[in-house]
């Protein structure tokens, strides 16, 4: 039987791989088992720009990974951006700052007309854990549906909604896991069933939460519609859509400036993260009023870090550049084109299964000769890769899918040269 594999397994320093560093064992030292680095042979990091990062040794390496820093490594407008705020205001949103208003404003003109309303958080994780109480709050349930190798966050609530996190155990008994859409599932009806169960249970439905590309469970992208149905069966069971846009939002599918949009879905409520700020920590969730009326009559909500001017100087800087620098656009072309390489490739190994996904978001199965799953030959070429001066990460069920997620700015020449080595791996 093919055993699961977490995600960050597949390209993990484990102590022993190697002859550790003194700069590796001060950070083990900090960090303790809450540490995660990257690579056999960790990397020490001085600068990024665009598409690449820098090691202290001065190689370069071609981020293939990283969708943080989506418009590309210290974009110039951003640094800017940042740089003059800090300078002169930074506090919370108990204070009216032109800036934050502005940026909200910027966000919400491209966001359902419905989601008039946007909370802003630090990090996706706290977005998601909102998300999820307001669909409690509004729905009067506690049921939540879930893809089969989601990650949403690292809170107690989102981290019991992330099976991809998991080292152990099924998760709560209000918790429902379903298959991603794929060529063998139907997606509306494991919708349903998961719905049905949580309510024989007596859990009710509140959400259906994913991420709109199904990124951790390997790339799920088509057919586009694919979430309608099962969006309007959830809402017929009580509970709400919520789109996790961390990972497919801003631009990154390349047809649509949200992963939803592509599906022509519309949602009760999006969160979004780590794109936002191009490395600077910021995240939102945008939901109905009356949806965050709701759960205020109960709670309410403040973030002490959450909409600082800083960030929200970052963010709307982020939003001029996909614009003004065409990045949405950048990622359809560029997306063909490195889409269309890895097509090439896999008419000539048999190292590569299936091909899929939107944009600048690509997943790439590696199987055995028999068409099996191969998490093993997956970690080789990762590191493989990371010999050749590319980074890149894993995905799915058995962390044997290869996630393609390089800068929204990325250039002709860089889909070649990632071609080119991606080529010499799997020949090896």
């Amino acid at each position: 039987m093919r055993k699961t594999r977490q995600i960050l397994d597949m390209n993990a320093f484990a102590p022993g791989d190697a002859a550790q560093t003194p700069e590796v064992s001060r950070r083990l030292g900090n960090l303790g088992a809450a540490s995660v680095l990257f690579y056999r042979d960790p990397i020490e990091m001085v600068r990024a720009e665009g598409a690449w990062m820098e090691a202290r040794d001065g190689r370069r390496y071609l981020d293939f990974y990283n969708n943080v820093p989506s418009v590309g490594h210290s974009h110039p407008a951003v640094v800017a951006a940042v740089s003059d705020q800090i300078g002169r205001l930074n506090t919370n949103t108990r204070y009216v700052v032109q800036v934050v208003d502005d940026y909200i404003d910027a966000l919400k003109a491209i966001l359902p007309e419905a989601l008039a309303n946007v909370v802003m958080t630090c990090s996706g994780s706290e977005a998601n854990d909102l998300a999820l109480r307001v669909a409690r709050a509004v729905s009067g349930a506690r049921g939540v549906i879930v893809s089969e190798t989601a990650y949403h966050g690292n809170t107690d609530l989102v981290t019991q909604v992330s099976p991809s996190a998991w080292k152990q155990g099924s998760g709560p008994d209000w918790l429902e896991r379903v298959p991603p859409p794929s060529a063998g599932e139907d997606f509306e009806a494991s919708v349903c069933r998961a719905a049905a169960a949580l309510q024989r249970r007596g859990h009710g439905v509140a959400a259906l939460l994913v991420d709109s590309i199904f990124s951790s469970d390997g790339v799920f992208a088509d057919p586009p519609g694919v979430l309608d149905a099962a969006v309007a069966a959830v809402r017929r069971a009580g509970g709400l859509f919520i789109a996790d846009e961390v990972q497919p939002g801003f631009g990154r599918t390349g047809s649509a400036f949200w992963g939803f949009a592509r599906h022509g879905a519309e949602p009760d409520i999006v969160t979004m993260g780590k794109p936002m700020g191009n490395g600077f920590p910021m995240a939102a969730m945008a939901a109905r009023p009356d949806h965050l009326a709701a759960f205020c009559r109960d709670v309410g909500y403040f973030n002490t870090f959450g909409g600082n001017p800083v960030a929200a100087a970052a963010g709307l800087a982020v939003l001029r550049v996909i614009r003004d620098d065409g990045l949405q656009q950048n990622a359809a072309r560029m997306g063909a084109r490195l889409a269309s390489g890895l097509h090439r490739l896999a008419a000539t190994s048999l190292r590569i299964g299936d091909t899929r996904g939107a944009g600048l978001f690509l997943g790439v199965d590696v199987v055995d000769p028999d068409g099996v799953p191969d998490p093993d030959t997956t970690s080789r070429i990762i590191n493989g890769l990371r010999d050749e001066g590319v980074l890149i990460g894993a995905a799915g069920k058995y962390g044997a899918t290869l996630k393609v997620r390089p800068p929204l700015c990325l250039s002709a020449d860089e889909v070649d040269l990632f071609l080119a080595a991606f080529g010499r791996v799997i020949a090896g």
